[in-house]
């Protein structure tokens, strides 16, 4: 059997056009013509040995298999700038102040520290797991170098947004939950402390549909908010991104809760350009993010658009 090997230039103008939405722009990023990347996405179709584009309207979309090929594509490009920052940055040094949502500590975290400790081992990260307010009034003033954090439409002068996430009712994944429409009683909810973009939006969610609520638990911590949840003390709100196996997302439909919107993700840089061990972090929380998104909510991750041209 005849073994393929993708190149990896055709690999990033695939890449570069389903992140752009266009092909056209993606030609003028890389400085090629409309014709020359036509010609590479026929190559790719051939080296995968199948198509992984389908006609939609006037533009083009995925195939089951042009998803695929997407997801490995930016994996591979990934690990080739992960290689080359290896071999070519191995005394980039310095000091990196990265700040998460809580919702990213305990499963994202440890694999980007672990990749760029590996890569960069002379360079120095301070990592604070905090919530959405301290993340952005932190790297406002400077006193964080990145922030990975959840956003009610408010942005930050160097920002770049990643997705939005649909928020979910949760409910304990061993039991049911002991709250019924039309049974009179309020929906208990249980939640972090004000200020929270979720708990907001919940409440704005269930006011609007007329249906009465309480805060039957209160918790300082994402900790505490999912014991609180999986013990059935009450209705929480999240996102899917993150959650532990003892709680499982609601169906709205079915339990008679209102539907929820989705929060934006959003990577803030302090500065515009930022330096090289910045940069690099940087580049590898963005890739681990969409990577672990994707994986729960594959139309969360931007662009939007499902059609290409």
């Amino acid at each position: 059997m005849r073994r393929t090997i993708f190149d990896l230039d055709v690999l990033r103008t695939f890449a570069t056009g389903m992140e752009l939405g266009n092909f056209a722009r993606a030609a003028d990023r890389l400085g090629r013509s409309t014709s020359a990347v036509s010609a590479q996405l026929k190559k790719l179709e051939e080296q995968a040995g199948t198509p992984i584009f389908r006609k939609a309207g006037r533009g083009l979309t995925l195939t089951d298999a042009g998803e695929t090929m997407l997801a490995y594509a930016r994996r591979l490009l990934e690990l080739n700038e992960e290689a080359a920052a290896a071999v070519k940055s191995i005394e980039l040094e310095g000091w990196v102040r990265l700040g998460l949502q809580e919702d990213f500590g305990e499963t994202l975290l440890p694999d980007v520290l672990g990749r760029f400790a590996r890569a960069h081992p002379k360079v120095r990260i301070e990592a604070r797991v905090v919530r959405n307010v301290e993340l952005i009034e932190r790297v406002t003033a400077g006193k964080l170098d990145l922030a990975l954090a959840w956003s009610d439409g408010t942005l930050t002068p160097h920002c770049e947004k990643i997705g939005e996430v649909p928020m979910r009712w949760l409910g304990p994944a061993g039991g049911a939950v002991d709250w019924k429409l039309g049974s009179g009683e309020p929906v208990p909810l249980a939640s972090l402390e004000a200020p929270c973009l979720l708990r907001t939006a919940a409440t704005k969610a269930l006011d609007t549909a007329g249906i009465p609520w309480r805060l039957a638990f209160v918790s300082p911590s994402l900790g505490g908010l999912w014991a609180a949840t999986a013990a059935g003390l009450g209705i929480s709100i999240r996102t899917p991104v993150g959650l532990p196996r003892k709680v499982k997302p609601l169906v709205a439909d079915e339990t008679g809760l209102p539907e929820l919107p989705s929060l934006g993700l959003v990577l803030h840089r302090a500065e515009l350009e930022p330096g090289p061990a910045t940069a690099r972090l940087a580049s590898i929380m963005l890739h681990a993010v969409r990577e672990a998104v994707a994986d729960v909510v594959p139309s969360a991750i931007q662009p939007s658009a499902r059609a290409y041209t």
